[in-house]
């Protein structure tokens, strides 16, 4: 896996059950209305007055008024999306071969938006530049600042079109601090954060991490292996340094972990297996990779695969890697795990 600092390949970023086939790459290289800027929260003084985020990497964003031309990360705009506010150009995943919606784009109406690129290393500059954009926004998945899905060969261009930037980050830390992050990002922007249907959203993910924690606390004894399947591997990841699985495992969830060494390779992310060693690790819940990059488990044709317990007991769930910051989007993925420990079997 190539570092992030010189070039993501296709399959690089397929990488596996961490937070990301992707975070792997990267690596190799309190109160959530966000009321203080000096906590790094966003403060908006009204549509016409002036506005800044200090985002997590120390940066202050400022602009003489609320940003309306957003241009963000596709699972980004996603999150702001259920919080009211329209991203006006995304990049990333946006659209399946078929011309869906893609996972990470959510409730989004994808034909209203200005895709700037759709996979790796695909970032339309001149189209960029004609949004008159006010604001860029990504995910990190490094602690070295990267803004995710931007191409490190054009950053200087992309940045030169003169908006702000802010990055939210997503590397080693649990979902419930991102997810707050983003909320007082999206309240900067002008979302009403204290509206019924976020309020509401809050509630239900608290309600369903109490599920999954006595999920978890009464089968102790399951496990569960994150994965993500390519043409050639399976990647097998740790639940270290992905925002999801770290809050599951906080949560009680007892995870299948590589050894370190084993994960050298994929950056402190994954282990790499071939489909002849998937068996390596014992489960009774395999959690699977549901992005466009990776291959799905109806699609898996390896009979090794076919043959583990898990998947012979259809004990196999989906998994976003990059979940999508909100918590009406957060809620499912914490109700389905919870779900699948209540009643998994025993067969590992």
């Amino acid at each position: 896996m190539p570092n992030v600092r010189t070039h993501l390949t296709r399959r690089g970023i397929l990488a596996a059950g961490g937070a990301l086939g992707l975070g792997a790459a990267l690596a190799a290289c309190g109160d959530d209305d966000g009321k203080s800027a000096d906590a790094g929260s966003g403060t908006a003084a009204g549509k016409s007055g002036p506005w800044s985020f200090k985002d997590d990497r120390g940066t202050t964003a400022k602009a003489d008024k609320v940003p309306a031309n957003i241009v963000a990360f596709v699972g980004v705009a996603a999150a702001l999306y259920d919080y009211g506010i329209q991203a006006k150009g995304v990049f990333g995943p946006t659209k399946t071969k078929a011309g869906k919606a893609d996972v990470q784009a959510g409730d989004m109406d994808v034909s209203k938006v200005t895709v700037l690129g759709n996979e790796w290393g695909q970032f339309n500059i001149e189209k960029y530049a004609a949004l008159a954009p006010d604001l860029l926004v990504s995910t990190m998945f490094d602690g070295a600042g990267t803004l995710w899905y931007v191409p490190d060969e054009s950053k200087k261009k992309i940045l030169a079109v003169g908006a702000p930037s802010v990055g939210i980050s997503v590397y080693d830390r649990q979902l419930t601090e991102p997810l707050q992050r983003m909320l007082a990002l999206a309240k900067s922007l002008g979302a009403d954060t204290s509206a019924a249907k976020v309020t509401e959203a809050k509630k239900r993910f608290e309600a369903a991490a109490a599920r999954l924690r006595a999920a978890a606390k009464a089968k102790p004894g399951i496990k569960v292996m994150a994965g993500s399947a390519s043409q050639d591997l399976f990647y097998v990841s740790g639940s270290n340094l992905s925002v999801d699985l770290e809050y599951f495992k906080a949560l009680g969830v007892n995870f299948v972990e590589p050894p370190e060494k084993a994960k050298a390779k994929g950056g402190g992310w994954y282990e790499s297996l071939s489909w002849e060693n998937v068996d390596k690790y014992d489960a009774d819940i395999i959690m699977m990779d549901n992005r466009s990059s990776a291959i799905q488990p109806a699609d898996i044709t390896e009979g090794t695969w076919k043959k583990l317990p898990a998947v012979k007991a259809g004990q196999v769930i989906a998994r976003n890697p990059e979940p999508i910051l909100s918590y009406d989007k957060c809620v499912p993925l914490l109700e389905e795990l919870a779900k699948a420990i209540e009643t998994a079997k025993k067969v590992s």
